[in-house]
């Protein structure tokens, strides 16, 4: 009796072991255990990787109060926050910017190395998005003519389309072409920019498509940015907009035919003189038309309505145009985060809407910071200042002229570098690295310069940290200059009006890192996190193949 007890109860204890088991594991067709996929990523049927063009970190802290619940504050007490996140290349720009978030590598791996460069093997300057090997579509104009061909590796965008085997949609827009076609990568489905001037639509390249599909000749039909030609005042009192300097000062642009650079921006009057819908994208109008566009993509290309995870690539250009012409600390600038966090409230509600809530994952951060304006920080007793531009290369050809008998040793300059000829070099009979240390001592001993290096300091040293670190991690072998130069901090190359980037300084390289939806823990770190690191960790998050150049490593903190 006794043993039959005992068999029973064995029995009841593996029947039961195997029924939990089976609840996290499942049989193959071979007969042996795997686990059960949910256990391997999440599933969303849909990823938003949002990209702010000119966002500093401390846009999060200062206009936190003005934030709604919808909108950024929705994305830090909801997702997980990277506090201490930093791009970890210089150039600091839209085109390297946009192309490290999503190939989660640098330019020294990816080769966007600047917006435009000179391009040693043609001797001539391009420009990152550009190709003439395809049309425009949806214009008559050139402005169409462009393919991410210069992106040397894949993004999370093509490694997401792979893994799928191209059943998946991916679609990237942008007021600006570099920002919707390096996102995209090189096997998306459509990337959209927008033409100012008098037309006001939304184009494509004939790399995509050979015609617009009816969805987006509809929307351009719709006339929907007129709608904004109209007066920019500040979306709250004026009186509120604290955080940010006063609203009339020497350190803002104007717009031609403005006396005063002061709220409000009557685009109706200054129209015709400001490029037409070219205006509009210097007011957060712009990335209000952008929201209305991704909104009408995902009904328009069904995104996020099936199983299979699509990908939307969003990147909002006007927080650009507007810092640039009114810097940093401008009302402007505050104004447009703050009409920035409704329209972002506005495109959740729609995700929410359409493809459900929970359903999908958001990723959130910006291309580069920016500096504030100079003149401004000089005024506060802060060193800062600018340079003469044309001052530097007559100073370096007078040294060349009597170092060594010419000037054409150096090709050209371009993003803080200088490309060297080399066959003029070799002509001279002179060894290149000597030409390039003595170049690197000139230049040194100039009042605004903090630091030079060579090409071949950066082929033959590794660095881990600080300004040499980032130099390196955006020095390419192959497209890269001669000689890297560093500016002091708080110098730059710039109009004396509104704010501008591209540095490796601190104030060019502190972004938002903010994760959010399916798969995202709730938290946030301190400890650093870098720009390469957004790529592998959604590609961990969806359970994919990293891009082909990834460097940077998953911030595991922020997946559950």
């Amino acid at each position: 009796m006794y043993k039959s007890k005992s068999t029973l109860l064995l029995i009841v204890i593996l029947l039961t072991f195997n029924t939990f088991e089976a609840i996290g594991q499942r049989k193959s067709e071979n007969g042996q255990n795997v686990e059960n996929s949910s256990h391997l990523r999440a599933t969303p049927k849909l990823v938003v990787g949002v990209v702010v063009d000119q966002m500093r970190y401390d846009y999060l802290t200062r206009f936190w109060d003005h934030y709604e619940q919808g909108g950024f504050r929705r994305l830090v007490n909801q997702g997980f926050n990277c506090k201490n996140n930093h791009f970890n290349y210089a150039p600091t720009s839209t085109g390297p910017g946009h192309a490290s978030v999503y190939t989660g590598t640098t330019p020294a791996t990816h080769g966007i190395i600047g917006n435009n460069w000179y391009d040693k093997e043609t001797d001539t300057v391009v420009y990152c998005a550009s190709n003439e090997d395809y049309d425009s579509v949806g214009t008559e104009t050139s402005a169409g003519k462009m393919s991410p061909h210069r992106l040397m590796v894949t993004t999370v965008t093509d490694q997401l389309r792979l893994h799928w085997q191209m059943r998946n949609k991916t679609i990237a827009i942008s007021l600006k072409d570099r920002g919707a076609v390096l996102p995209g990568g090189h096997t998306a489905n459509a990337a959209y920019w927008f033409e100012g001037g008098v037309a006001g639509n939304w184009i494509t390249s004939s790399f995509y498509m050979d015609n617009l599909p009816k969805w987006v000749n509809d929307f351009n039909a719709s006339n929907s940015a007129e709608k904004y030609k109209r007066p920019w005042t500040t979306l709250k009192g004026i009186e509120t907009y604290v955080e940010s300097g006063l609203d009339n000062n020497a350190y803002e642009g104007l717009f031609r035919g403005q006396t005063s650079p002061t709220f409000p921006h009557n685009l109706p009057s200054l129209w015709d003189g400001n490029g037409k819908f070219n205006m509009i994208k210097v007011t957060p109008y712009g990335n209000s038309i952008i929201t209305d566009f991704a909104i009408a993509a995902l009904k328009g290309e069904s995104l996020g309505t099936d199983a299979i995870t699509d990908f939307l690539a969003i990147s909002y250009s006007s927080t650009d145009y507007v810092g640039h012409m009114y810097g940093v600390n401008s009302k402007e600038v505050q104004d447009v985060y703050i009409r920035l966090d409704r329209d972002l409230a506005r495109l959740f509600k729609a995700l929410d809407q359409k493809v459900g809530e929970n359903e999908y994952t958001v990723f959130l951060s910006a291309d580069h910071a920016a500096i504030q304006v100079p003149a401004y920080l000089k005024d506060q007793k802060i060193p800062a200042g600018y340079i003469v531009a044309e001052d530097l290369p007559a100073r370096l050809n007078m040294y060349l002229k009597h170092k060594y008998g010419t000037t054409k040793l150096v090709k050209n300059r371009s993003n803080n570098q200088l490309f060297l000829d080399h066959d003029v070099i070799n002509n001279l009979d002179l060894e290149l690295g000597d030409v390039q240390k003595d170049l690197a001592r000139e230049l040194l001993s100039y009042k605004d310069m903090d630091r030079v290096y060579t090409a071949e300091q950066m082929w033959q040293n590794e660095y881990r940290e600080g300004i040499p670190y980032i130099l390196q991690n955006g020095y390419n072998q192959k497209r890269s200059g001669d000689i890297l130069m560093v500016l002091k901090p708080g110098i730059i190359n710039y109009p004396k009006t509104g704010s501008t980037h591209g540095s490796p300084q601190i104030y060019d390289t502190h972004v938002p890192l903010l994760f959010y939806g399916k798969g995202i823990q709730k938290g946030s770190t301190f400890e650093r996190t870098e720009i390469p690191d957004i790529a592998p960790t959604i590609s961990v998050l969806l359970g994919i193949a990293f891009p082909s150049g990834t460097t940077g490593t998953p911030i595991a903190k922020a997946l559950k």
